[in-house]
């Protein structure tokens, strides 16, 4: 018996029972939205999009989604005490060519990544930001763990504004707002866990450069050379260049994804 939205929709309504939850369809846009009843904070998920890997990959598939938006779920719902200064810290993503200490000598507070990339931390200070040292950890006397914890926080708060492009059958969602934490945004565990219930296909992620995040849905082949092509052009265009290599999403972890782009784009 084929699968639909609503069958799919009673599936997960079976699937996604919680005291603290709502949950609600959309029937014009066929969508599915769980969401915390106190803040309102939530998840929505396409459903054709479920139903058409259902049909590739089975129950599996419907597992994995349920896991994907539990987790989601529970990482929006974390809070902690944000006070003074704390609320404009922010973490930042460069290169691991990118320097560990500032030119006057002080050791750059950083995190580890992946291969290519490693995360800073920054104060915001409106038209600018200052990247964090362990002097400045010392003399506030925190440690690097509640750094983490709040800079992780507050990337979690920044909206996110996708827009979509379908190229080849492959969808790709491009972030751009230019506030200088849209390559930030990898580092929030809630939206990567969204696209990934909501992919079709494999999701993979590249941060360029700084001001861009790019998220693609790949649904064949050509879809890898299409986000090689579009990664290099970013990272070659960019003011704060980042890394040319994409990143496969999976079980949580990114790991670098080697294209070499064979087809070129048609003029």
């Amino acid at each position: 018996m084929k699968m639909t939205s609503i069958k799919m929709k009673k599936m997960l309504e079976e699937r996604l029972q919680h005291p603290d939850w709502n949950i609600s369809y959309n029937r014009d846009k066929d969508t599915f939205r769980v969401e915390w009843k106190e803040s309102g904070k939530g998840i929505t998920i396409t459903l054709p999009n479920v139903v058409s890997k259902y049909e590739n990959r089975g129950e599996r598939s419907l597992d994995d989604l349920v896991n994907h938006v539990q987790e989601a779920l529970r990482i929006m719902n974390e809070t902690h005490e944000l006070t003074g200064k704390e609320q404009h810290i922010f973490p930042v993503i460069r290169a691991t060519s990118f320097p560990t200490e500032t030119k006057s000598g002080k050791q750059l507070v950083y995190s580890d990544h992946t291969a290519e990339t490693r995360i800073y931390y920054a104060i915001d200070l409106g038209k600018s930001y200052q990247l964090i040292d362990q002097d400045m950890l010392e003399k506030e006397g925190w440690k690097k763990s509640r750094l983490k914890e709040i800079s992780s926080f507050n990337v979690r708060s920044l909206p996110v504004d996708l827009k979509k492009d379908r190229v080849a059958d492959n969808d790709f969602y491009f972030m751009a707002s230019q506030d200088g934490y849209d390559a930030s945004r990898i580092l929030n565990e809630s939206l990567l866990e969204e696209m990934k219930a909501n992919s079709k296909g494999d999701l993979a992620v590249a941060v360029p450069h700084q001001d861009v995040l790019i998220f693609a849905d790949v649904q064949n082949p050509m879809g890898y050379d299409i986000l090689a092509q579009m990664t290099m052009k970013f990272f070659a265009e960019g003011r704060i260049p980042i890394t040319s290599l994409a990143f496969m999403y999976e079980d949580k972890g990114l790991e670098p994804v080697f294209i070499l782009a064979k087809n070129k784009p048609t003029e």
